[in-house]
């Protein structure tokens, strides 16, 4: 089965090409690992904890455990992304009179929300859907004069569903 990342980008973040991993793996018979347990297999490695979690994804996606997009518990997430000019704040209240008094998207009531939270570095809204998804939009500093807001939906049921929401939320942020 394919994987989700490049050879290269393999390479160039684990210092090793796909086919060292695949091999070391499957000499130690991780096919019959967790996903947790292949992750602290490749920390034995001296892998970064970034990369252990990213090749034991790319090994499983190998086996045809998950597919892109889709975690270790079966769920799926998209995550849509946007530069905005001026602070963390202006980027939170951008997103705030985007969806100032909604009370569903795409006619999916909110089941709990919206949440919001703040750190030094980063500006949270939070809001659960009556489908079980979760919604999650985390702002943070880019540049002294750039704020990136990220939409983060959790916990899909299918590929269909990643792609149905990625359009939705590309075509939100661009409405904005």
């Amino acid at each position: 089965m394919p994987i989700s990342m490049s050879e290269a980008a393999i390479e160039k973040g684990s210092g090793q090409i796909w086919a060292h991993w695949l091999a070391l793996l499957t000499a130690r018979q991780a096919e019959q690992l967790s996903h947790k347990e292949i992750a602290l297999l490749l920390a034995e490695q001296g892998v970064s904890p970034w990369w252990c979690q990213m090749l034991a994804v790319q090994f499983e996606q190998h086996l045809g455990r998950r597919v892109v997009g889709q975690d270790c518990s079966g769920s799926f997430s998209v995550s849509v992304n946007k530069t905005l000019s001026g602070s963390m704040d202006d980027a939170l209240a951008f997103w705030q009179q985007l969806v100032a008094g909604e009370q569903a998207f795409a006619d999916i009531p909110l089941s709990r929300g919206p949440d919001i939270s703040q750190t030094e570095k980063w500006r949270y809204w939070r809001c659960g859907l009556a489908d079980g998804s979760r919604l999650n939009i985390n702002i943070y500093q880019k540049a002294a004069d750039k704020a990136a807001l990220s939409i983060q939906h959790e916990k899909l049921e299918s590929e269909a569903q990643v792609e149905f929401w990625r359009s939705y939320w590309k075509g939100r942020l661009a409405a904005g």
